[in-house]
């Protein structure tokens, strides 16, 4: 099959969306598919300074990835956190994109696309109408659902037409997919269509991911010696992760000399935690680190974390939960009880779920772990037994294959 997929996000960049895409691309080449990507140059996550030459030149970039052709498309880098320019970046993208695909002058039998950003379903949409591909939209976060719970969204208006573009390409496209039951429920309210939309969970890789010693690299760069506690946050520092809540939960902890909790990502909140935290001896801030770091991290911590605000009522499954599964650490998770995250830590028995922005439980939960090490150890073990077993990438592609082929099929039917 030829196979395209649709992308804001892609390595070198580092994040959830760009290790995905980038993953099960590499798995379809792989299985032997002709698999090309749209996406733009890195800005997300990464030091522009520090990129190779070629990502500071031209306007349209053509290379060679992991056995996929990447076409990159330079956007305007408008800043993130002014929501307005924001989405003058995401429809502006969402053109260039399309401009690119047709410049191509190659049909796809299909077309796969990370949403959000949502306009990026129609650019797919409309690639489709001219090529008669097959759409397949992977729904990861709820929008504009997500931004309304969160107060980033405020406008009647623009909500309404958001969701009008949510329903038509819930509607239009081939097939929606999406990462566990809730959010299945929520597209197929908003328009998608239930024998045309299905689940397929979230990946991570197992084989590049696994346990690893705890006394390693990271400990040794950061001096953290072999009798510290530590709990790690690494990700998104964003407005729905509730990191208010794990510095005050480190500030009633703060008599602990053992225990230190790590911070680790980049965000539009990041400096007014910084300046939450100053001065607080048992809280510690990093970048966002590359993707072997990333794994030293898991692997030096004791417990990780996964938190979001009471607000976010979409049922998100946040990826890094199963990175901290792959490396067999135990979850500690701060979320909207009710959501599918909870769910899938009950179901691998994986860790501990407390309410929201409730340092208090927040502590409970982090001093079971610290005195009760054979909890913490069967935690990360079920939690890698588990990954293993239903989220690799192997599986995942898998699924999608059976999508497409099942899309292709209907078409010469």
């Amino acid at each position: 099959m030829n196979i395209l997929l649709l992308s804001a996000y892609f390595p070198p960049e580092v994040g959830s969306a760009a290790h995905l895409f980038a993953d099960i691309g590499a798995e379809l080449a792989t299985r032997g598919h002709s698999v090309s990507v749209i996406t733009s140059y890195p800005t997300y996550n990464v030091t522009i300074r520090d990129l190779p030459e070629k990502y500071s030149k031209g306007f349209r970039l053509r290379e060679s990835y992991r056995g996929m052709e990447v076409l990159r498309v330079k956007s305007l880098r408008m800043p993130r956190h002014v929501p307005i320019l924001r989405g003058v970046d995401q429809i502006s993208t969402a053109f260039l994109f399309l401009l690119t695909g047709l410049f191509l002058r190659k049909r796809f039998d299909v077309i796969l696309v990370y949403s959000p950003p949502l306009f990026l379903g129609l650019t797919a949409w409309f690639m489709s109408t001219l090529q008669k591909s097959q759409v397949v939209l992977n729904v990861q976060d709820l929008f504009p659902q997500s931004a309304v719970d969160l107060g980033l969204l405020k406008s009647r208006v623009l909500i309404k037409v958001f969701e009008w573009v949510e329903r038509f390409l819930y509607n239009r496209v081939d097939e929606v997919t999406v990462h566990s039951a809730g959010n299945r429920e929520h597209v197929i309210r908003h328009g998608g269509k239930p024998g045309s939309t299905c689940i397929v969970p979230n990946v991570v890789d197992v084989d590049h991911l696994r346990p690893g010693s705890r006394n390693g690299v990271f400990r040794e760069n950061n001096n953290i010696p072999s009798s510290s506690f530590v709990v790690s946050f690494a990700g998104v520092l964003g407005y729905s992760q509730d990191l208010d809540t794990v510095i005050e939960a480190a500030r009633l902890l703060d008599s602990r000399a053992n225990l230190v909790f790590y911070i680790v990502g980049d965000g539009v909140e990041k400096k007014r935690l910084e300046a939450k935290a100053k001065g607080m001896k048992n809280v510690r801030f990093l970048a966002m680190l590359q993707k072997n770091e990333y794994a030293e991290l898991l692997h030096a911590s004791d417990a990780c974390l996964v938190t979001l605000r009471k607000i976010v009522q979409t049922p998100v499954v946040p990826s890094k939960i199963l990175s901290i599964m792959a490396a067999g650490k135990p979850v500690i998770a701060g979320l909207p009880l009710a959501g599918d995250a909870p769910k899938l830590i009950e179901e691998a028995r994986c860790g501990i779920c407390v309410e929201p922005e409730n340092a208090a439980a927040l502590v409970e939960a982090v001093l079971g772990l610290m005195s009760d090490n054979e909890l913490a150890l069967a935690f990360g073990n079920n939690g890698r037994a588990y990954a293993e077993t239903h989220l690799s990438i192997k599986s995942c592609v898998a699924l999608y294959e059976s999508i497409f082929r099942k899309l292709l099929d209907k078409e010469t039917k």
